[in-house]
C-alpha cells in the first residue's frame, strides 16, 4: 500500500466500532449516574460513595501508601 494510499473500508470499520462503543459508553454513564440519583434519594452521600468506588478500584498496597502519605500531610499540617 502506497503512504497516502487509505483502505477505506477498514477505517469505516474502525471509526463505526468507535462510534458504537462511545454510544454504549455514554449509555453506561447514564445508568451510573442513575444508580448514584437512587441512592441519594434514598439518604446516601453520592460524593462519598463515589470515593468509595475509587479506593475500592486501587491496589490494596498503593491505596495504604496514599492514605500514609496523607496522614504524614494532616499531621504536619496539625490537622490530624
Amino acid at each position: 500500500m502506497k503512504s497516502n494510499a487509505v483502505n477505506t473500508s477498514h477505517l469505516r470499520a474502525f471509526i463505526e466500532r468507535i462510534e458504537k462503543l462511545e454510544e454504549e459508553k455514554r449509555a453506561i454513564a447514564d445508568d451510573i449516574k442513575d444508580v448514584y440519583a437512587e441512592a441519594k434519594g434514598t439518604g446516601f452521600d453520592a460524593k462519598v460513595m463515589r470515593k468509595i468506588v475509587s479506593i475500592r478500584r486501587q491496589d490494596k498496597s498503593k491505596r495504604q501508601e496514599e492514605e500514609e502519605i496523607l496522614d504524614l500531610y494532616l499531621t504536619a499540617l496539625g490537622m490530624e
